[in-house]
């Protein structure tokens, strides 16, 4: 178990460190990865963290997809509080470090809506869902195994953060939006990025086994 936790946290920490710092290396070189840069880094991050992780924990790096493994019978319950403490602490550790690197930046790649919170929510519901189903689908019990599984994962993370991004910035994760939000005190509409990820895998659920179940 201690394996696996420090693997969920080494995992997130990439994730945020990765992601958000090339939000806010784009900020601060007046747009040199560009929006889509920054899609391809969110992406290729969680495809290689899969490669790296998921066969220790599962390469969860996301508290959304560990409830959902839950409830979909991948996770024992014990292990959920665990996981999701883990990703918290290495989602916060990069955000940590991010603010020593760029003091001046003032939200740390955040995600902060650019219209109406519901717009938002509504993008972060039904991304998480299909973010949620090719996880189900791709992955072996509570782990993503294989070069199926980071290519699918990380494609999936990649193409909607180009369409969905601009508007609700893509997070699908509470800790990738908590941990930025946190060490920068940027709590615009922040409960969205913690309601509609974890609503968004609970629905995917239900979806992977409308496609899965054979009643």
């Amino acid at each position: 178990m201690q394996q696996k936790l420090f693997a969920e946290a080494f995992g997130t920490f990439c994730l945020v460190f990765a992601g958000t710092g090339a939000i806010v290396t784009n900020d601060i070189t007046d747009g040199v990865i560009t929006h889509v840069g920054i899609a391809f880094v969110f992406g290729l991050v969680v495809m290689a963290m899969i490669h790296a992780v998921g066969d220790i924990s599962g390469a969860h790096i996301n508290p959304a997809v560990t409830i959902g493994m839950w409830i979909a019978g991948r996770l024992p319950r014990s292990s959920v509080t665990p996981y999701i403490l883990s990703q918290a602490a290495g989602g916060l550790l990069a955000s940590s470090l991010l603010r020593v690197l760029f003091p001046s930046h003032p939200n740390l790649g955040a995600t902060i809506p650019s219209g109406d919170s519901w717009q938002s929510f509504i993008l972060e519901i039904i991304c998480t869902v299909i973010l949620m189903v090719v996880v189900l689908l791709v992955s072996s019990g509570s782990k993503e195994q294989g070069m199926l599984a980071g290519l699918t994962v990380g494609a999936v993370i990649c193409i909607e953060a180009m369409f969905a991004g601009p508007i609700s910035g893509a997070s699908m994760n509470p800790v990738r939006s908590f941990a930025p939000a946190v060490m920068s005190y940027t709590w615009t509409s922040q409960w969205l990025y913690i309601v509609a990820p974890i609503t968004g895998a609970l629905l995917g659920v239900g979806v992977f086994h409308l496609l899965k179940s054979n009643d």
